[in-house]
């Protein structure tokens, strides 16, 4: 799959497009939390970064580490795994030190309270911004239009 995208990726450059790559681990080498682990995601946006993406688009992390060798990394470098913020910081360095645009996935509806303060994590953190179309197509009309509005003057700042 690597070289594929490499090669897609390639002809999408030739033609002036950007590369964007869904960067979502999964398979039996990774538990079903583990897919949103920050030793993962941030991995996730390393290779899609070294695969030629412009623009990667992960998980939000967790504060999990999956694997056993990158928690005695992590623990021995001190990468801090509370808050969201120092999270995403992490993903962002993971992406060639934040010259890649990351973007963050917003998953099943969650409460208004909620998506803000992920999309506030997000945001501290250095990442560029959240897909959130289950948070706004599955609310009334005027009710997902006063959600975005709350969403783009947090990115605004």
């Amino acid at each position: 799959m690597y070289q594929e995208a490499r090669e897609i990726g390639e002809e999408a450059k030739a033609h002036g497009l950007p590369m964007i790559i869904w960067s979502y681990p999964r398979g039996s080498g990774v538990s079903k939390q583990g897919e949103t682990a920050l030793d993962v995601v941030a991995y996730a946006a390393q290779i899609a970064s070294q695969l030629g993406a412009n623009i990667v688009k992960v998980k939000p992390p967790t504060a999990v580490i999956e694997q056993a060798e990158a928690k005695k990394a992590y623990d021995a470098s001190k990468v801090p795994l509370e808050p969201l913020s120092e999270r995403i910081k992490h993903v962002m360095q993971s992406a060639f030190d934040g010259r890649r645009i990351v973007i963050f996935s917003g998953g099943a509806k969650e409460t208004d309270d909620s998506l803000l303060n992920t999309v506030r994590g997000i945001h501290a953190g250095g990442g560029y911004g959240s897909i959130i179309g289950r948070n706004t197509f599955q609310r009334p009309k005027p009710e997902a239009i006063a959600l975005l509005s709350k969403v783009m003057e947090i990115y605004k700042g």
